[in-house]
């Protein structure tokens, strides 16, 4: 939604003041421009990333119009789910979790929460961490540098689409410029037209290095900064889901490892300590 909305901000901004100071919106429509622009930076991209990189791109974009799900509300079902999960197992050892881990779809814990039950990469993160402490090979520290590696390559993949949307947007001004000189060539080489002519002429080409910069800096260069910021909050997620599992690994209660988990949330989504034991309370009675 604020995606739109700055989109509409940037197009009222530049083009509405250019309006005002006397332009002509129209000479500012050059579809030979935006042909020349888009269709080098498209093939560049496909020059400079792999087969991966590029479905990976393409794949994250429709994410990047949609409001953020990494909401308080699923942070408090998180700490919830696993403090139900913790607890299962202070009470009834971990083999009584079993089934659980191997079919989350049916599982009376994990089935309480759908919106956590959808995101398979942290479900496969917590049962796969809790397989490893049901099967005792491990110690804490093992498992914990397991968690540290599994999401240090989790963010290195999720920062593929938006390095390349960074690079795409790094080229568009250049591409810009391209477009410009083809243009002036063009006006070069129309140099007996009248004056009148040449000056639109040069108008036009001037077009392509206002396209590219407009471009680059207005429409893609800010999305790869919402990637990032996205894969942060993904990240977040599962950092969350570790603290917890390791500090149940060293020995602490379920509802200190939550509260764990609970300082490591940032301040905007954060609940209270009160609010979280009231949340708790309340999913105990269902």
């Amino acid at each position: 939604m604020f995606v739109i909305i700055g989109y509409i901000a940037v197009c009222f901004s530049v083009f509405g003041g250019y309006a005002l100071a006397g332009g002509h919106i129209a000479a500012l429509f050059q579809p030979l421009e935006l042909l020349m622009i888009g269709g080098a930076a498209i093939g560049a991209f496909l020059v400079g990333n792999d087969k991966k990189s590029i479905i990976a791109t393409i794949k994250a974009l429709p994410s990047i119009f949609k409001g953020s799900k990494y909401t308080k509300k699923l942070y408090m079902d998180l700490l919830s789910m696993l403090y139900e999960i913790l607890s299962k197992i202070r009470k009834d050892g971990l083999i009584s979790i079993e089934n659980d881990i191997e079919d989350p779809r049916n599982s009376s814990v994990f089935s309480k929460y759908p919106a956590l039950l959808n995101n398979h990469h942290l479900m496969h993160f917590i049962c796969d961490y809790l397989r490893l402490m049901l099967t005792g090979s491990m110690d804490a520290f093992q498992i914990e540098n397991l968690m540290e590696i599994e999401i240090e390559t989790h963010h290195e993949e999720g920062h593929v689409p938006a390095h390349c949307i960074a690079r795409l947007g790094d080229g568009l001004p250049a591409f810009g410029i391209v477009a410009a000189v083809m243009g002036v060539v063009h006006t070069m080489e129309s140099v007996g037209v009248p004056p009148a002519e040449l000056g639109i002429m040069i108008a036009h080409a001037l077009v392509g290095t206002f396209l590219g910069i407009l471009l680059a800096y207005g429409f893609v260069a800010p999305l790869s900064s919402l990637m990032e910021q996205k894969l942060n909050e993904s990240t977040k997620l599962l950092q969350t889901a570790k603290v917890i599992l390791i500090a149940n690994l060293n020995g602490y209660a379920p509802i200190i490892s939550i509260e764990f988990g609970r300082k490591v949330l940032n301040s905007t989504e954060r609940p209270e300590f009160i609010e979280l034991e009231e949340r708790i309370k309340k999913d105990k009675s269902r």
